[in-house]
């Protein structure tokens, strides 16, 4: 027994902390209040209608509905009156057919209440699984309740849409993120510094899964979470060196440029798509006149276009020291 303990001990602390730190109910959300208070009414008034959750990775969807099972179903009960089917499972027509119907269609002996349904990533599901599926949501509503969780909605065919309640998750603000960052690094006791947490809520564009994951990679990594541990560990570009990027792009002749820029590709390990989104970004800070910044933004779009087509990125490499070339012949003719 003290073996089994143990071992039960050892596999939580080995859990990545995203899962570590998932909510486990309702109250420990941290954000789409609106929504919460919504469903938890629909929860105490045993009005709960089928369920359509979709939004941005890393926004909470999962974690809500996993936290409405919880709150609904006492443990014992949770594994026969709720079933979860991920992108990772097969759902084609079959399984629909197969799994879901004969869940759906069967009750509990000594449970009352509603089954629940939780069809995460349902964008991954074919039209033909999806089409047999909104037969199964009408039939079966006194039996069952079905969450769609999806990434985007117009995957998700219309007649599924009509049989749902629809809930939007936003990506997260900046201010729900650090809440957490903060509970996560004091109960880890992460050494992180102020511009450390600021580089990991500038990645993750209201993600908190990302947020965690890059927390976690870079403290295992490096010991101490710094603005430039995360970058470096993420493979993203330094602040200081897209500095030094745009300073070469403005002021170094070709050869040199070309030559700057494709050693420090090599050096740091960048891709030149996120070289260029952070350009962008700092183009944005520079006084050029309308017209240079017209240009040079129409470049970059289609610069960044044929990255994602596929294109050779040195031959990209001089389409961006070209468009900037253009920009600086410009700038003389527009002061005179």
């Amino acid at each position: 027994m003290v073996g089994k303990a143990g071992s039960e001990e050892t596999t939580k602390e080995n859990l990545p902390w995203v899962e570590k730190y998932r909510p486990k109910t309702l109250d420990d959300l941290i954000s789409h209040d609106d929504i919460v208070k919504t469903i938890n009414r629909f929860i105490k008034e045993d009005q709960l209608p089928h369920l359509l959750f979709y939004g941005p990775p890393g926004t909470g969807k999962t974690s809500t509905i996993l936290a409405c099972a919880r709150q609904l179903y006492p443990p014992k009960q949770f594994s026969s009156m709720v079933l979860e089917l991920n992108a990772s499972d097969d759902r084609g027509i079959g399984i629909v057919r197969g799994q879901i119907l004969s869940f759906a269609s069967t009750r509990t002996i000594f449970s009352a209440g509603h089954k629940l349904i939780i069809l995460d990533e349902a964008d991954a599901m074919t039209n033909d699984a999806q089409n047999a599926l909104r037969r199964i949501i009408e039939k079966f509503t006194e039996n069952v309740r079905f969450c769609i969780i999806c990434n985007y909605l117009g995957k998700i065919i219309p007649a599924l849409q009509s049989r749902c309640t629809r809930f939007r998750f936003g990506p997260l603000d900046s201010s729900q993120v650090m809440s957490r960052l903060n509970f996560v690094i004091e109960q880890e006791k992460v050494d992180c510094t102020e511009d450390g947490k600021k580089a990991l809520l500038t990645l993750s564009g209201g993600d908190m899964r990302k947020v965690l994951n890059i927390l976690q990679s870079t403290s295992m990594a490096y010991g101490k979470v710094t603005e430039d541990n995360v970058y470096t560990c993420v493979g993203h570009p330094l602040k200081n060196d897209i500095a030094n990027i745009v300073k070469w792009l403005l002021n170094d002749e070709f050869a040199d440029c070309y030559r700057r820029l494709k050693d420090i590709k090599m050096a740091k390990g960048l891709a030149l798509q996120d070289i260029l989104t952070e350009v962008h970004h700092f183009v944005h800070r520079i006084e050029f006149p309308a017209s240079a910044l017209n240009t040079l933004l129409i470049k970059m779009a289609d610069i960044e276009y044929r990255l994602a087509t596929g294109t050779s990125e040195n031959v990209q490499i001089s389409a961006l020291m070209a468009a900037f070339f253009e920009a600086r012949e410009i700038v003389p003719s527009e002061a005179s």
